[in-house]
């Protein structure tokens, strides 16, 4: 050690994280580790349990493994944890941020600080303390718990995520690092949840056992601007960066317009994930698997989820999907010109015919037809539904104009088909939350196996709302011919068990 130095700047933690480690950076040069901006304005802000949303690059899976790192070379008997998202990440992260740093540290520590157990994921010093990685982390109480890339563990491994939650997190020492970190994946799942209740809790003191929010948007780094001259900024992108000026207060000038740009061309749909404005512009676009990701960058874009009006002149047709797991889902839709306008969606569990037929009764819109699946007009043998099927059903409560839309042997058809519908469709952003909430988050299948999303839809509580708009996906072509208006619902009396 130099003895030039201060006793009092090696119990320092953060000078010794402005002084003693080595990294690599972007250009792949070995260099002297000093925080960044976003890095010097997180550990101002630290807390005890932290949940990190960020763009990305900003370093701070490099800066939380030192801190790991540190508190076993300068404190005995402590044990610190890393999740990965992937085996090949394990190691990444142990031998080019935790192996590459402990390597490069001054000779004298090393020899005070040197490894009983030095394998490629866990690394044991003299003096009992310990980092390790991995998957999981099922065993032993931690002083340190860092989980990277949370979200894309809750996409794509929700049994590793549900692991985290109900094992690791919770073994963690009371007042011990917890470290949630991850650009967004989708507006579901356990990250989400976690940023949203720090959120809310954003403005007031937190409890040790309390998540703290921390966001760090893609503007607030110096490096991410370009000559405005190499691109050419829309009007809808000048409208954008507007309405994000007001949002944060901070103004974007022109330089910095041109990157965020230039980038999205090359990321396309992945732009307000991977780079957000702001922590709710994150959790816009969903999971690499939704369905209907780009779509929803288009309506957003194209201000087509907004305030729709019921036009009494025009009537109204529904939607339906008859879920198996006992949800009904309705869209309630009009065709006015070439525009498909959707006013409502409506969903219910456990609920007779009877009460779907007063829920429109009560909306009183002027109806035309009522689009059912194809199981619609099966006949059920169950106790209570008397060998009738639901249309029969619906037409004794007076349902009138019921269409069946045929069974289509591949799904994913019916979806392209809707994606491509989705061109020309408005939707109430207020009375169609729901819905819209639910298409969002309908997502493929992801294989566990093959590390890949499958080409056939996961099938969860996301399922009904998207499947009922599927049935207009299926039969939007045929929507502009004549429509028997027939009259108002005459609300019957009859309790489908």
């Amino acid at each position: 050690m130099d003895p030039r130095l201060k006793l009092e700047d090696w119990k320092d933690p953060v000078w010794r994280l402005h002084n003693l480690y080595w990294i690599t950076n972007k250009r792949n040069e070995v260099v002297k580790f000093t925080p960044n901006a976003e890095q010097a304005d997180f550990l101002e802000a630290l807390h005890y349990r932290n949940v990190i949303l960020k763009a990305r690059q900003l370093g701070f899976s490099t800066l939380i493994q030192l801190i790991f790192l540190d508190a076993c070379v300068f404190s005995s008997n402590v044990r610190a944890g890393v999740i990965a998202d992937s085996l090949e990440n394990v190691t990444t992260i142990f031998r080019d941020k935790i192996k590459f740093a402990y390597d490069r540290l001054p000779d004298g520590i090393r020899a005070e600080r040197y490894p009983v157990q030095d394998s490629t994921s866990e690394l044991l010093l003299s003096n009992n303390s310990s980092v390790r990685v991995g998957t999981s982390m099922r065993s032993g109480t931690l002083q340190y718990l860092h989980v990277s890339e949370f979200g894309k563990i809750c996409a794509k491994h929700p049994e590793k995520a549900r692991e985290v939650m109900t094992g690791a997190i919770p073994a963690l020492a009371q007042d011990g690092f917890l470290f949630i970190e991850s650009t967004a994946e989708g507006r579901e799942g356990a990250f989400y949840d976690m940023v949203e209740r720090a959120r809310k809790r954003a403005d007031r003191h937190h409890l040790p056992i309390e998540e703290k929010f921390h966001f760090f948007p893609w503007w607030g780094r110096d490096e991410y601007e370009a000559d405005p001259g190499t691109v050419t900024l829309s009007p809808n992108d000048h409208k954008y960066f507007e309405k994000i000026e007001r949002e944060t207060g901070v103004p974007l000038n022109d330089r910095k317009r041109a990157w965020y740009v230039a980038t999205r061309m090359v990321l396309m749909g992945d732009m307000k994930r991977e780079y957000p404005s702001t922590a709710a512009e994150a959790f816009e676009a969903s999971n690499e698997g939704a369905w209907y990701r780009e779509q929803f960058d288009m309506l957003r874009r194209d201000r087509r989820l907004c305030r729709v009006p019921y036009e009494p002149s025009v009537p109204v047709n529904t939607f339906w999907d008859l879920g198996a797991n006992d949800t009904t889902a309705i869209w309630f839709h009009q065709l006015i010109g070439p525009e498909h306008r959707f006013l409502r969606f409506y969903e219910a569990n456990g609920r007779t015919l009877d009460h779907f037929v007063k829920f429109l009764t009560d909306t009183g819109y002027n109806f035309g037809k009522h689009y059912l699946p194809h199981d619609g007009d099966h006949k059920r043998l169950q106790t209570g539904f008397q060998n009738r099927s639901i249309k029969q059903m619906l037409e004794d409560l007076s349902v009138r104009n019921i269409d069946i839309v045929p069974r289509i042997d591949d799904v994913t058809l019916g979806i392209n088909q809707t994606r491509m519908a989705l061109s020309s469709a408005y939707f109430d952003e207020e009375n169609c939350k729901e819905g819209l909430d639910h298409l969002e988050k309908y997502s493929k299948e992801w294989d566990l196996t093959r590390g890949c999303w499958k080409d056939y839809p996961r099938h969860d509580s996301h399922s009904n709302a998207a499947d009922a708009l599927r049935q207009w996906g299926q039969k939007q072509k045929n929507l502009a011919t004549k429509i028997d208006w027939g009259g108002p619902l005459n609300y019957g009396k009859m309790a489908i068990a």
